[in-house]
Order: structure tokens, then C-alpha cells, then sequence
């Protein structure tokens, strides 16, 4: 997870902090060429103006218009919420690359960052799986899932998800800290990383390993899901239906199209640092490539909290439509935009951002 490849760095799992190689050298250092960090200081301000704005707008046009709170925009409202926060951390993420140490903002402000920003990506991990679920019942069990799927119950889901990130998140304030090596000032060798503890008990190893089975098992609980699912649609597109099931096949394809491309996204964007963090994190000839590996994914984790609003516009005429009603942006056209109604007093909807 990429908000621990800046803190559980190579020299976290293998350097103690007595190391004496290190001393001369234990003093203000960034670790790449001025060239590079600038780049992705660059491209990681971009990112953060396009995320912010995205998630906002996202956030809003759910909350100011009626017929898109639908249960499938409250997940991804919540995934805005968690991009939202992630991007407070980015100022301290680039802070360190530019001067790893010294820490200079305290010990809580450390773990608090490194807190949000694993909770937050625990968070939505765990919206995107849930809201895999709600679809593979919704197409699958239709019956079912109108009974089940409530407005209500879907709000419940997203808050106990929260309580459940920020419980899995919490042992980060044990196992990060600020410390200095032995024998220097600590105002010149201070470090906000994997505390030495945390390192000789074994405890950041349970946490790399936690932070692995949080990415590998969704994954390959998507990928059972969205088979099931496009093998359920693939079986009704050769029945014989009638028009307004037929328009519910049609929306269903396409909301499911969408998603299938968020979670692909998301699968690129945190897949080379779970492979890279195994390639090179265990010899020291790959250190030096680990950390630029780190870097890597320091620019695609903040990828990941932007990107989501640019699929919603790409791929969703309805969040387009909202989007321009809500900037008093008229269509061309001058058509009315069709509004999605509810399917049932329970508030049970199928229709997504995506008709």
C-alpha cells in the first residue's frame, strides 16, 4: 500500500537503526535527482487538482439531485470521501521524497497521515467489493436484492465499512513513530517510518501482510464476481424479453461496463507496488530499485483517488447530464435529461450513474 512503501521502506525491514554505515550520511537527503522529484511533484499536483475537483463534484451532484441517490452513487460517494482524504496526505507524502529527513511535524501529525491514508485506502477497498456485491445481486437475484437492497441498509453497509478500515488501520499508531539514530540530533536525523519496535517484533510484517490479503483477496473476489455476472448477462442477452426488461438489460450492461473499468483501474494502479514490494524489498542489490518502485507508486496511488471521476464522465451520460444541470451548463440540444425513478417504495433501485 503505498502509504507504506514511504514508511516501510527497504532500510525499515533491513537497516537497524544502529547501523554505523549510516551515520556520516544520517543527516537532511532526498533520495532521488532533483530532475525526477520535481517531475512527480509535477504530475502529483496535477493529480490532486483533478481529484479534488472530481471528488467534490462527484459528492455533490449525489447530495443535490434527487434521482442520482441511488444506492450505487452511495458507494461512490464514499469512495469520493476517501479520495477526498487521501489527498490531505499528499503534502507530507511529497515532503519526504524531497527530504526524507527530518521529520519536522511531529510524532502524531506522522501517524495521523499515515493513519488516513491507509484507512482511507482499506475504505475503499472494501466499497468497491461491496458494491460489486449489491450488482452481482441485483442481476443475478433481482427478486432478492429488491427485498435486501435498501437506501437504509446500503448507508449501514458504508458506515460499518468505515468502522472496519479505521480498526484495521488503527495499528499504524503503534508500528509508525518518529525516531533518530543512536547518538545523532535528533533535530537534524529525525524520521517519521516503521519504528525499530515495530521492525524486531515482527509487527510490520503482519501489517505488510495485512496490507497484501486487503488487495489479492477483493481481487480475486472481483474477478469470481464479474464472471458470475457477465456470464448471467451474457445467458439473458439470448432470451426473449420484453422492451422494458430489455432496457434494464441495456442499463445493467452498461453500469456494469463502468464498474468492471473502475476496478480495473484500481487493480492497475496498486498491482506493480504489491509485485514490485515482493521483487526487490528482500535483496540489497534491488534496493535502490525498490525505491524508485516506491516512487512509482506513489504517483499511481494518487492516480487512483483521481481517476475514478474522469470514468464517471467518460463512461455515464447520466453524470454528465447532472454535472452540466449543476454548473448551468445547457445542452445543445435543448432535450430534457431523463431522471431515473425508484423502483419500489423500499428505495431499491437497479439504475446507476452509468443510464
Amino acid at each position: 500500500h503505498p502509504s507504506l512503501p514511504h514508511s516501510l521502506t527497504y532500510c525499515d525491514q533491513n537497516c537497524s537503526l544502529d547501523d554505523s554505515k549510516f551515520e556520516d550520511d544520517y543527516y537532511p537527503v532526498n533520495l532521488f535527482p532533483i530532475p525526477i522529484l520535481t517531475g512527480i511533484t509535477v504530475i502529483c499536483a496535477l493529480l490532486s487538482l483533478i481529484g479534488i475537483t472530481g471528488n467534490i463534484m462527484t459528492i455533490l451532484i449525489v447530495s443535490k439531485f434527487r434521482d442520482m441517490r441511488t444506492t450505487i452513487n452511495f458507494y461512490l460517494s464514499s469512495m469520493a470521501l476517501s479520495d477526498l482524504m487521501i489527498f490531505m496526505c499528499m503534502p507530507f507524502d511529497l515532503y519526504r521524497i524531497w527530504q526524507y529527513r527530518p521529520w519536522n511535524f511531529g510524532v502524531m501529525l506522522c501517524k495521523m497521515f499515515q493513519f488516513i491514508s491507509e484507512s482511507c485506502t482499506y475504505s475503499t477497498i472494501l466499497n468497491i467489493t461491496a458494491l460489486s456485491v449489491e450488482r452481482y445481486l441485483a442481476i443475478c437475484f433481482p427478486l432478492k436484492a429488491k427485498v435486501v437492497i435498501t437506501k437504509g441498509r446500503v448507508k449501514g453497509i458504508i458506515l460499518f465499512l468505515w468502522t472496519v478500515a479505521f480498526l484495521c488501520a488503527g495499528p499504524i499508531f503503534v508500528l509508525v513513530g518518529v525516531e533518530h539514530m543512536n547518538g545523532t540530533d535528533p533535530l537534524e536525523t529525525n524520521e517519521c517510518k516503521a519504528t525499530e519496535f515495530a521492525v524486531r517484533s515482527g509487527l510490520l510484517n503482519i501489517m505488510v501482510l495485512v496490507s497484501s490479503i486487503y488487495f489479492f483477496l477483493p481481487v480475486f473476489c472481483l474477478s469470481i464476481l464479474y464472471s458470475l455476472i457477465g456470464r448471467k448477462l451474457w445467458r439473458r442477452k439470448k432470451e426473449t424479453i420484453g422492451p422494458n426488461l430489455n432496457n434494464r438489460h441495456k442499463n445493467n450492461k452498461q453500469t456494469i461496463k463502468m464498474l468492471a473499468v473502475v476496478v480495473f483501474a484500481f487493480i492497475l494502479c496498486w498491482l506493480p507496488f504489491h509485485v514490485g514490494r515482493y521483487l526487490f524489498s528482500n535483496s540489497e542489490a534491488g534496493s535502490q530499485i525498490s525505491q524508485y518502485c516506491n516512487l512509482v507508486s506513489l504517483v499511481l496511488f494518487y492516480l487512483s483517488a483521481a481517476i475514478n471521476p474522469i470514468l464517471y464522465n467518460i463512461m455515464s451520460k447520466k453524470f454528465r447530464v447532472a454535472a452540466f444541470k449543476m454548473f448551468r451548463v445547457k445542452k445543445a440540444s435543448g432535450r430534457k435529461p431523463s431522471t431515473v425513478k425508484e423502483e419500489s417504495s423500499q428505495a431499491w433501485t437497479e439504475s446507476s450513474i452509468s443510464t
